[in-house]
C-alpha cells in the first residue's frame, strides 16, 4: 500500500457532526434542531436566495475563475484595491493557501491552545513545527505568542473571535503585539466572525495590511450572511501577498453560484444588522438561562456559546442528540467538560434550555 509522507500520518480527519436526516433516521425523531455548526439561523438574505435561483441556470459555464465582479463589489464594501482581495472556497481554503505558499518544514508556526483546529492541521500539512502557546483566561496570550518567537518563525494565526471560546483580543494587546512581531513574520488575523463583534475595543486590522505589513485577514460569507452551504471566503492582504498566494490558488475555487449569492448578500445591509440584533438579543437569553440552571459560560463576539456543563461534555451532547438537539462537543480543543452552542432561533433557544434542564438532571442522577 502506497504510504503518505509522514506528517499527512499525524492528521486526524475531520469529524463533523451527524446529518440532520441520520439523527431523524437512528432515533425516530422528526424535529431536529442544529445548533452545532455556527450557522445563521435566519438563513442567507432575500436577494442571496434570488441570486441563486438566476445564477443556477448557468452552472453548466465555469465561474469566473477571477470572480472579478465579487472582487470588486468586496473591494467598495471595504473600502481597499481588488488587488488586496483573494477568495477561497470557505475562508479555510485562504488559510491552507498560506501555509502552502510561505511555510517549509524547517519553519514555525504559531497559534494558540484551543483555537481554530485548522491552523493545526496546515501546520502539519508542510511538516513545520507547531509552537502551541496557553491561553490566558480562554483568550489568545498575544504577549505569549510575541515571546514565542523565534527566527525559525514564518506565520502566526490569531483567531479573533476565537471558535470555540467566542473570545477576543483587543485593540490594545494587538498594537502592542505588532510593535514586537519581526517584518519577516507573517500575522494571520482570522475574522470569520467580524460582523458579530459588539465591543468598541476590537481591533481594526485593516491599517496594517494598507501598511504593506506582512498581514492577511480572512473573513467568510458562512457565517453572518448564511452562505455556508456555498463556501465564499476571503482573504485581505498587500498585493504582493495575494499575487503569490493566486500562483498555487486552484482556477476555479469560487462557485458560479457562490460569488453570484455572494454580490447578492454584501448589497442586503438590512438582513446583516437583522441578524446581528436578533444574535445580541438570543445571546442575552441563554446567559440568563445559563445563569438560572447555574452553568458557567464564556462571554461571546461570536454566533455562539461555549457552556461548561460540569460533566461530559460529551455525555451531554449525546443525551441532547436523543432529544433532537445537536450541540458540538469540544474536548478536542481541550475543553472536555463543556459543549459549544449556536445562538439559534428563539423558539430553538427554548427549547435548548428546556432539554438542557432536563439532561442536566438525569445525567447528574446517574453520576
Amino acid at each position: 500500500m502506497l504510504k503518505p509522507k509522514p506528517s499527512i500520518d499525524t492528521i486526524q480527519p475531520y469529524q463533523g457532526g451527524k446529518p440532520i436526516e441520520e439523527v431523524q433516521r437512528e432515533f425516530g425523531i422528526t424535529d431536529i434542531i442544529k445548533l452545532a455548526s455556527n450557522e445563521n439561523p435566519l438563513g442567507p438574505s432575500p436577494l442571496a436566495v434570488e441570486a441563486i435561483a438566476e445564477s443556477a441556470t448557468q452552472v453548466h459555464l465555469y465561474p469566473d475563475g477571477n470572480a472579478y465582479y465579487l472582487k470588486r463589489d468586496l473591494a467598495q464594501h471595504i473600502g481597499i484595491s481588488e488587488e488586496h482581495l483573494i477568495l477561497g472556497n470557505g475562508s479555510n481554503d485562504v488559510l491552507q493557501l498560506i501555509a502552502e505558499a510561505y511555510v517549509a518544514p524547517e519553519d514555525e508556526v504559531i497559534y494558540a491552545v484551543g483555537a481554530f483546529v485548522v491552523y493545526s492541521v496546515v501546520t502539519k500539512l508542510c511538516s513545520a513545527t507547531a509552537v502551541v502557546v496557553p491561553v490566558q483566561n480562554d483568550t489568545h496570550d498575544l504577549a505569549a505568542m510575541a515571546a514565542a518567537i523565534t527566527d525559525k518563525t514564518k506565520v502566526i494565526f490569531v483567531a479573533n473571535p476565537n471558535n470555540p471560546t467566542g473570545t477576543m483580543v483587543t485593540a490594545d494587546e494587538t498594537a502592542a503585539f505588532m510593535e514586537q512581531v519581526p517584518n519577516d513574520v507573517l500575522v494571520v488575523f482570522d475574522e470569520a466572525y467580524y460582523e458579530y463583534v459588539s465591543r468598541s475595543d476590537y481591533p481594526q486590522t485593516l491599517p496594517y495590511v494598507l501598511e504593506g505589513r506582512n498581514f492577511v485577514i480572512t473573513r467568510t460569507f458562512s457565517k453572518i450572511y448564511g452562505l455556508a452551504g456555498l463556501r465564499v471566503g476571503y482573504g485581505i492582504a498587500p498585493p504582493a501577498l495575494v499575487e503569490t498566494l493566486n500562483r498555487i490558488r486552484q482556477p476555479f475555487n469560487c462557485s458560479l453560484i457562490g460569488q453570484a449569492a455572494a454580490r447578492a448578500a454584501l448589497k442586503d445591509t438590512d438582513h446583516v444588522v437583522k441578524s446581528q440584533e436578533h444574535n445580541n438579543i438570543g445571546k442575552a437569553f441563554l446567559y440568563n438561562a445559563f445563569d438560572d440552571l447555574g452553568l458557567r459560560y464564556l462571554e461571546t463576539e461570536g454566533n455562539f456559546i461555549m457552556l461548561h456543563v460540569g460533566q461530559s461534555g460529551a455525555e451531554v451532547a449525546d443525551a441532547l442528540l436523543r432529544k433532537g438537539i445537536i450541540v458540538r462537543p469540544i474536548a478536542g480543543y481541550g475543553y472536555p467538560d463543556a459543549v459549544r452552542v449556536t445562538i439559534g432561533t428563539q423558539q430553538e433557544n427554548e427549547r435548548l434550555i428546556t432539554a438542557l434542564r432536563v439532561v442536566s438532571g438525569q445525567l447528574s442522577a446517574i453520576s
